[in-house]
């Protein structure tokens, strides 16, 4: 058994929002990339309406950490608990429980608790998990704050879409171009500057400086996670562009009998109090939600068609 300390903590936020409508926000995790910082990718591995097993990955102090969790919904009670199997040293274990607490008038209290134990009991390593839950508990709970209280005008600031490109030639070739990002800047008209780092293979935190239609520049952070043998690459930037509170992506390589589609896809939170600073005064949601969906649209397909070629070139040389 172990002999490590366990250590407790408690964050809660209260929401003008009905219990119901916090419920369903932790309730659904694959979404907690775009609606909550620190998280950078979910993959749900199995769901029965009740138990569900995620693969996470998320920042913590700084760094990007990955770990398995295994959680238990209770909507009646609107109660989640959660365990890491396997965390990151210096974890030893990490539990905890999302709760959500009806209030009058509508209104609701959500509270995340967490225990934990850590590895020889370091008071360095302590330090460590106490701030990292601290920093992102507070991070999440004030996002699902926002998000609740914002729920009936929700579906108008979030904006998804994707785009395509068919390319005549292997897929292992496009992949190769959308994972060598570090490449880019020598490759991709509208990236001026990238600095990536790659400490745990697959896991890439880059920089980059993009071009914009004007000729002027934004400065974006991302963190990858890439899956060579499905021909994804997902990604979340952690640093955005004035007019998006939230940027979720995908590239995905689809081979089949003929070819290979590419497709780039984007997720979105609206920055709305953003807007009129960016677009002029008098501009609304919906040229908002235009603007983004061509700057995005623009650029990916941009990328896309460059990976086309890169493909389709190699096999013309061989």
């Amino acid at each position: 058994m172990s002999s490590e300390r366990v250590y407790r903590t408690a964050h809660s936020v209260e929401v003008a929002a009905p219990a119901g409508v916090a419920y369903g926000l932790i309730s659904n995790p694959v979404q907690w990339p775009l609606f909550l910082p620190p998280n950078v990718h979910v993959e749900r591995l199995d769901f029965d309406g009740q138990n569900e097993r995620l693969r996470m990955w998320a920042t913590a102090n700084g760094q990007v950490r990955s770990w398995i969790s295994r959680r238990v919904q209770n909507p009646q009670a609107r109660r989640i608990d959660f365990r890491q199997q396997h965390p990151q040293a210096p974890v030893e274990t990490m539990n905890g429980t999302w709760t959500v607490e009806e209030r009058r008038g509508g209104a609701s209290v959500l509270t995340l608790l967490h225990d934990f134990t850590v590895s020889g009991d370091r008071p360095e390593d302590v330090a460590w998990v106490e701030r990292a839950i601290d920093t992102n508990s507070v991070a999440e709970l004030d996002h699902l704050k926002r998000l609740a209280e914002r729920w009936p005008r929700l579906d108008e600031l979030v904006l998804s879409f994707e785009d395509a490109v068919r390319v005549k030639g292997p897929a292992e070739l496009v992949y190769d171009f959308l994972y060598r990002v570090s490449d880019w800047p020598e490759l991709v008209p509208h990236v001026a500057r990238l600095e990536l780092t790659e400490d745990t293979p697959g896991v890439q935190v880059m920089a980059m400086d993009t071009r914009t239609a004007d000729g002027s520049t934004h400065t974006t952070e991302s963190v990858r996670v890439c899956f060579p043998q499905a021909g994804r690459i997902v990604y979340k930037q952690t640093t955005t562009p004035a007019l998006m509170d939230a940027h979720t992506g995908e590239w995905s390589v689809l081979p089949d009998e003929s070819g290979v589609t590419v497709i780039s896809q984007h997720s979105v939170v609206l920055r709305e109090e953003a807007i009129e600073s960016v677009l002029g005064e008098g501009a609304d949601l919906a040229q908002a939600r235009r603007f983004v969906r061509e700057a995005l649209g623009r650029n990916s397909t941009a990328t896309l068609n460059l990976a086309k070629r890169h493909a389709e070139s190699a096999i013309r040389v061989l």
